[in-house]
């Protein structure tokens, strides 16, 4: 069903698009037949490794392979579009509008450009993003206060150790006080991925580097992934918390483990672990990775909230859907109650969909300020 799901754009395409061009029939057939192969992506990425979320082909395949299933989606959309209009134009006097081959020729051309660059951004190493966060309470020693988010890094083969590298390079630039990564760091098997994950042991600050996993943790060995983290030098926050103190301030960093834990037969998310035991009065960083409980997090006194895993929602329009699913959290911040919720658009992106056209991916420094007294 999830493969056929995929095909019924390509199908699409193929009827609306291809086959009216005055093409010989020859020819049709032979674009038609890379059409559906490149609709299968996910198939072949299934066949390559066991698993849609860790295709194993070389690098350069795989870029190929987002850009032409990328412009069949955009194609289709604008297929989709140009029938809509055709469709209402015979409720016009006269009407009965004919779509021109020109036209067909023009999307076609537009989407593929499109998808090339949805790809180049998606596989960039990502810009820097500059937030500040106001926090009621913030101990004086923690005004200034600097963590660096990283989160969905899914390092794969489309995102590998030379990528992974780049980031950790640009991220002990910073020169920030902690280092937070909230999930799906990884697309595969620890035995596939230990090489492109080694450069994360290269991650330094002062506070040092606190993890989490995401939903992709659990289709890969989660526990030896767990495991693997903490041997790169990593704390793991799976339903705790650690305490960042200066002099006698304090601050609570705060970690759960992944919604969907629970299907996997892991630890379930518990936010009351959480926090338990958490000193009193010191205000509350939580790092979770889906945005959609966020409401939960500020009724327990969260003062911040830091996720991922929406990608941003990756193309303009794609993310609505994408916020729907998420209980309208999708890229940026959000006052949620007396919360601040901050939704990271992705350092990196899952291989299967590496398109991004509009929500740039990002580096993210939060500097914590304590909110102005009216």
């Amino acid at each position: 069903m999830f493969h056929l799901i995929f095909g019924l754009p390509c199908v699409y395409v193929i009827s609306r698009v291809l086959w009216p061009l005055p093409w010989p029939l020859a020819l049709k057939a032979v674009v038609a037949v890379l059409l559906l192969i490149a609709s299968q992506y996910h198939l072949w990425s299934r066949l390559s490794s066991g698993s849609v979320f860790a295709p194993e082909f070389p690098r350069l395949l795989i870029v190929l392979f987002n850009w032409a299933f990328g412009a069949i989606f955009l194609v289709a959309a604008m297929q989709l579009a140009l029938d809509v209009v055709a469709l209402a134009s015979r409720l016009l006097p006269g009407g009965g509008w004919a779509i021109p081959a020109g036209w067909r020729y023009a999307e076609a051309a537009l989407a593929l450009l499109l998808s090339a660059v949805a790809v180049q951004q998606a596989v960039r190493a990502p810009p820097l993003k500059d937030v500040t966060v106001e926090i009621d309470n913030l101990p004086a020693r923690f005004d200034g206060y600097t963590l660096l988010q990283l989160t969905d890094l899914h390092l794969s083969r489309l995102f590998p150790a030379a990528w992974a590298r780049e980031v950790v390079t640009r991220a002990n630039a910073l020169g920030v006080d902690v280092i937070v990564v909230t999930g799906d760091l990884i697309d595969g098997s620890l035995a596939s991925r230990r090489v492109d994950v080694e450069p994360l042991r290269g991650l330094h600050a002062a506070d040092g580097v606190w993890v989490i996993p995401g939903n992709h943790e659990y289709f890969f060995e989660y526990a030896a992934w767990m495991r693997h983290y903490a041997d790169l030098g990593m704390g793991v926050l799976e339903n705790r918390h650690t305490v960042l103190r200066s002099g006698d301030d304090a601050v609570v960093l705060a970690g759960v483990t992944d919604l969907s834990a629970s299907h996997s037969g892991q630890p379930a998310h518990d936010l009351d672990a959480a926090l338990a035991g958490t000193p009193s009065g010191a205000p509350i960083v939580l790092l979770d990775h889906q945005p959609k409980d966020a409401a939960k997090a500020a009724a327990k006194g969260v003062s911040l909230q830091l996720s991922g895993h929406t990608h941003g929602g990756m193309i303009g329009g794609l993310d609505r859907l994408v916020a729907r699913a998420n209980n309208g959290f999708v890229s940026g911040a959000y006052a949620v109650g007396g919360m601040t919720l901050y939704v990271n658009n992705g350092t990196g992106l899952w291989p299967g969909f590496a398109l991004r056209l509009g929500p740039w991916s990002e580096l993210t420094r939060i500097t914590l300020r304590p909110k102005a007294r009216s």
